[in-house]
C-alpha cells in the first residue's frame, strides 16, 4: 500500500488493532472495532469524532511484540471520559492509541506528521471547555449497594437490599439535579475501594460506604466499560449545565412488590437495633407516600 500523498482527502483510514482512524479535514473520526478481543471500553465507545481542536500532541512509538503505538494524546480538559477516568485507564483502554503492526511503521510515521502540522501552538494548552462529545444518555449500571441511572438532568441511585449500608438505606433511594452537582469523582472498579461519587461542595465527603452520593463497585460490579462512560456523561453535563438541567425531573411511582421488599429490609434493620422507632416509622412513611 503507497503512502497517500495528501491527507486533506475526506475519507484516509488508517486501520490497526481493534480501531481505525479516519482523518477528516478537521477532526480524526475513530471507530472502534466490535470483538472478543477488543476492550470492552472500546467496544462500547464505538464511535467517536476528535476534533483536531482537541489534540495536544502525536507520538509514535515502539509497541510489544512487533507493533507501533501511534497516540494522539488529548488536551487537559477537552476531553469528559479522559477527565473522568483521571488517569486511571490501563493502556489497552486507552482510547487514543492505535496498536499497527510495525510494518506499517512508515505509514503511521506519514499519519503522524501530518496530524502534527495541523495542530495549532495556541490550542497545546488545557482546554476551557469539553470539545469532545459525552457518551449518550440514557445511561445505567448496576454497582455493588445499588443501581445507577442517569438521563441527562437527574442521577438516580437505588439501593440494593443485599449490598447497601444501613446508612443508605435510612437515607432512602437518591436523586440529584446536575444543577445541585460540582463534579464526579470516579475511582476504578479494577482498584481497591472502586467508586462512582456525586461531589457537590457541601464539605469532606464520607466513607464510600456510608455516603448516600456514592455507589460501591466491588468485585465484578461497576465494570469500566459501563461506569466510566457515565461519570463522563454526568460530568460533562455538569461543566455544560444550562436552564433545562436544573430542573429536576419528576420521580416515577414504585413498584409495590419493590416497596414491600423495602419495607421488610427496614424492618430487619429495626429489629437488628440498626434502625430506631422513629426513623422506621418516618421511613416506612415515606416508603409508603410512593405508591
Amino acid at each position: 500500500m503507497g503512502v497517500p500523498h495528501t491527507m486533506s482527502r475526506m475519507g484516509d483510514v488508517l486501520a490497526g488493532f481493534h480501531a481505525a482512524w479516519e482523518f477528516d479535514s478537521d477532526s480524526v473520526i475513530i471507530r472502534y472495532e466490535r470483538g472478543l478481543r477488543t476492550p470492552k471500553l472500546l467496544s462500547a465507545l464505538g464511535e467517536r469524532r476528535i476534533p483536531l481542536a482537541a489534540i495536544g500532541r502525536v507520538t509514535l512509538a515502539p509497541g510489544r511484540r512487533g507493533t507501533v503505538v501511534l497516540h494522539a494524546e488529548p488536551r487537559p480538559g477537552a476531553d469528559p471520559l479522559m477527565e473522568a477516568a483521571a488517569g486511571q485507564l490501563k493502556d489497552a483502554c486507552d482510547p487514543y492509541r492505535l496498536v499497527l503492526p510495525a510494518e506499517r511503521e512508515t505509514l503511521a510515521e506519514y499519519y503522524a506528521d501530518e496530524l502534527r502540522d495541523r495542530l495549532s501552538d495556541a490550542d497545546a494548552g488545557p482546554a476551557e471547555r469539553f470539545l469532545v462529545d459525552a457518551p449518550e444518555v440514557p445511561l445505567s449500571f448496576k454497582a455493588y449497594d445499588g443501581k445507577a441511572s442517569f438521563d441527562g438532568s437527574t442521577v438516580r441511585f437505588r439501593w440494593f437490599w443485599t449490598g447497601a449500608s444501613s446508612a443508605k438505606w435510612k437515607a432512602g433511594d437518591q436523586r440529584f439535579a446536575v444543577s445541585e452537582l460540582t463534579g464526579v469523582e470516579w475511582r476504578s472498579p479494577e482498584v481497591f475501594e472502586g467508586h462512582l461519587r456525586l461531589l457537590r461542595g457541601d464539605g469532606t465527603p464520607t466513607q464510600a460506604d456510608q455516603d448516600p452520593a456514592t455507589v460501591v463497585f466491588g468485585l465484578g460490579y461497576g465494570p469500566v466499560h459501563e461506569s466510566l462512560p457515565f461519570a463522563a456523561a454526568v460530568l460533562a453535563a455538569v461543566r455544560t449545565r444550562g436552564p433545562a438541567a436544573a430542573v429536576a425531573a419528576s420521580s416515577p411511582r414504585r413498584d409495590p412488590a419493590d416497596i414491600a421488599e423495602r419495607i421488610r429490609h427496614l424492618g430487619e434493620l429495626h429489629r437488628a437495633g440498626l434502625v430506631t422507632d422513629d426513623e422506621f416509622s418516618v421511613k416506612k412513611a415515606e416508603l409508603l407516600s410512593e405508591l
